[in-house]
This record gives C-alpha cells, structure tokens and sequence, in this order.
C-alpha cells in the first residue's frame, strides 16, 4: 500500500496524537533519520574539485541517498553515490525544459525524462524560476499548467514530478493573494510540492502548517536551518544574507515538529541542505550529527 494510501487508515489516525508523533520523531527507526538525504548543491564547489572524494565523505558522515543537481549532467554525482552505496531517488533538474520549453538552446523535458528513467530515479524536482517568468498571478497561473503538463507525462514515465518553493513565491500579490497560492489550487493531482523549511520559515509560514495544509501533496523536504535575527517576511531571496543559513539544532527552526509533521503528510524522503557554508564539510557532519542525538 502507498505511504499515501496508508494515511487514510485508522493507524495513520493513530499516529496522529502528540505522545506517539513525538515517539516517532524521535525513534531510531524514524525512516526519515534512517534514510537521510543530501542535496549535493551544499558542496556544489567541493564536487568541481573532487567528486568522488567528496561523495565518499557524504557517505562517511551518515547520509543514506543524495539529491544531486543539474539534472542530466549529474552523471558523475550519480554513479559516485551509488558507488558508495547510496541511493539516487530524486534530482533537481534544468528547469527551463519545463518553464520555458520553447526557449532556444532547452532540453526537452522528454530527453530529460528518458535520462531520469534511465538513471533508476522515482522524483524529479524544479528547482526554482526565473524572475521574468513570476511577475504576476497569472505568470503562477501559466507556470502551473506547465508543471501540470509536464506532471504528467512524468507520471506517464514512472517518475514524480514536484515543485521546491523559495521564499517569493509567498509575496502577496493581487487581493491578498500569492503564487504559492495558485500553485496550491492550480496543481493537478500529479503534480506535488518539495517543501523548502528554510525558505518557508523566510517568508514568515510556518512549515508544520504549510504541511498540514499540503497533506497528501508533499513528497519530499528540504532541512535546513535559519541564525536568529533574520528579518522576517523577506520575500527577496537576493536580499536574505549569505550567512543566515545553518546547521540543523544550530539556528531558529525546530526540527522535532517538521519530521512529525513530514509522516502525517505523507513526505517520501528528506533532504538536508544547506545554501551557503564557510565550512561545508563540517556543516554536513553537523547536521547528521544533530539528527542521531534529536
């Protein structure tokens, strides 16, 4: 039975109360802690210089899959976790073959597809969207009945299509409302949401709510961390400085409530990632660390 299909049932209901939620959350076996992810981009400047090295460290330090970036040219990032015995189940991808597919120069989103099938992947996931292409609601609006398409002919390959939100897509718009909004009534039921709690918690949501509101439609999480004292709406990522990023258990988000929120809402895999680091390597180690002891 899919995870999705299990939360309907009287166990998932079970689950639900605070007392076995905190329980789960903080279980050895919390299948989340037990399977953590990475996304690669963390040590995007590491790889150039030494990728197998750097995967290898990846593998030391705990993490059990990895979430490489600039899908189909991540052939190397790939085979280097799978030679380290990790698992390969989602990848952030060029996000204009879906965005702007009639732009010159882009891959088709099905040669995109074929690779990813290829590969052994189950998630692919867009990235983020240029400024010219969000602009207006009814830029989201075009936007979602892109991803919708695209949704499908993922699903058609075996392979889930979602969306990874920055903190812009939270900016209200017309009426009071956001892009985020319009995503959230314009998806099809194909197409899911990679929840960013970083840039949530940025834009002033809170991640735990947003997942409620999102039960059923979120298939992976990114965990990360925010230093205190960042202001709070900020809907300009540009603008939110380079050093807010942290450690997970090393800044203003609690990760406890996000991991019991995550099973409730039926989150496949999770994803730590951390934009920006003096000291990459040691912010990865840091974070698994924090996650064995939570």
């Amino acid at each position: 039975m899919k995870r999705r299909a299990f939360l309907k049932t009287s166990l998932a209901a079970s689950l639900a109360t605070s007392t076995t939620m905190k329980a789960f959350a903080l279980a050895e076996n919390n299948p989340y802690r037990k399977n953590m992810g990475i996304q690669l981009y963390t040590l995007r400047n590491q790889i150039k210089e030494d990728t197998e090295g750097t995967i290898k460290t990846v593998a030391e330090a705990g993490y059990k899959q990895v979430e490489p970036y600039g899908f189909p040219n991540a052939d190397n990032m790939i085979k280097a976790a799978k030679d380290n015995g990790m698992a390969v189940n989602s990848a952030h991808f060029a996000w204009e073959s879906v965005t702007d597919p009639a732009k010159s120069g882009t891959i088709p989103f099905d040669t995109i597809l074929d690779k990813a099938h290829g590969h052994g992947l189950s998630n692919l996931v867009v990235p983020y969207v240029h400024e010219h292409n969000r602009k207006s609601l009814d830029d989201y609006k075009r936007l979602a009945a892109n991803f919708n398409k695209a949704a499908a002919s993922a699903k058609s390959a075996g392979i889930q299509l979602a969306y990874h939100n920055h903190n812009f897509e939270f900016a209200p718009g017309k009426g009071g409302k956001t892009g985020f909004d319009i995503f959230m009534e314009e998806f099809s039921d194909e197409m899911m949401f990679e929840v960013d709690v970083f840039w949530v918690q940025v834009a002033g949501v809170d991640s735990v709510d947003l997942m409620r509101k999102l039960e059923g439609r979120v298939s992976q999480l990114h965990l990360k961390n925010l230093k205190p004292g960042v202001k709070q709406p900020e809907y300009d990522n540009g603008a939110v400085p380079r050093d807010s990023f942290r450690e997970l258990g090393n800044g203003v988000i609690k990760m406890e409530p996000i991991i019991e929120a995550a099973w409730v809402a039926g989150v496949d895999h999770c994803h730590v990632e951390q934009d920006e680091s003096p000291n990459p390597i040691a912010s990865i180690q840091q974070s698994m660390q924090y996650l064995a002891k939570m």
